[in-house]
């Protein structure tokens, strides 16, 4: 995988942003997120719209709910070609099993190649006080530990975890396994909202394979210039 395959860039922004973005991007990064407030303006006419623009799309919608409506959920989701689709980890092992059941039913009803399912462990907005207030004691990295566990036993495709315990991670699911670490964010630049994060060599080095990066490049003066740099930073 070449540098440009390892950045997501996040378009969390306004309908008019993340369009606006995403043809400044278009030749130049591979990969774009939709998370949940894009696409609930928008609907599924998003994601052709990034095809045609020549990107790769990451659905992060984190689907959670009993397991007969994330399966037909995904079902759905996947026949709309996405690329990568996320579960919450939180919904337990048979929850995820119905997500890749369902959404390579739903790929496969429309002759597409199913996307890869990822579970998402904890929240990189996280931190410890935040799991105590919703009755979870034990230390942030043995709660994604136990989380990758069940998302290997379900055997999704990879999880979303914080650079912080991407390597303890990728102990667990092995060599081939997806690891995507949001919570990234180039030397010197702000944390912002998140609350577990590390540059983008640190997330690398510690095992993930692609990076969510949104407003270090979005809202640059140049996105394209922003995204060279973080290429070069990882080079």
């Amino acid at each position: 995988m070449d540098a440009a395959e390892r950045i997501i860039v996040a378009l969390d922004g306004s309908p008019v942003e993340a369009r606006n973005w995403a043809r400044r991007l278009s030749g130049t990064a591979r990969w774009v997120k939709i998370g949940m407030t894009l696409f609930d303006i928008t609907g599924p006419s998003i994601v052709p719209e990034m095809h045609d623009l020549g990107f790769k799309v990451f659905l992060d919608l984190k689907l959670h709910d009993i397991p007969f409506q994330v399966e037909h959920a995904a079902e759905h989701l996947a026949s709309l070609g996405v690329d990568l689709l996320t579960v919450h980890a939180f919904g337990g092992r048979s929850m995820m099993g119905a997500a890749v059941e369902g959404s390579r039913r739903g790929a496969e009803a429309e002759d597409k190649p199913a996307p890869h399912v990822l579970a998402v462990t904890v929240l990189t907005s996280a931190n410890e006080g935040t799991m105590a207030s919703i009755g979870i004691n034990r230390p942030i990295i043995e709660q994604v530990e136990l989380l990758a566990r069940l998302a290997r036993e379900a055997c999704v495709h990879g999880v979303v975890c914080s650079p912080f315990e991407a390597s303890m991670v990728r102990s667990i699911l092995g060599t081939g396994a997806d690891i995507v670490t949001p919570g990234v964010r180039p030397a010197g630049a702000s944390a912002d909202d998140q609350s577990r994060v590390a540059t983008p060599a640190q997330a690398l080095q510690n095992g993930a394979t692609q990076l969510v990066i949104g407003r270090p490049i979005t809202q640059a003066a140049d996105p394209v210039a922003a995204f060279q740099a973080i290429l070069d930073e990882i080079a």
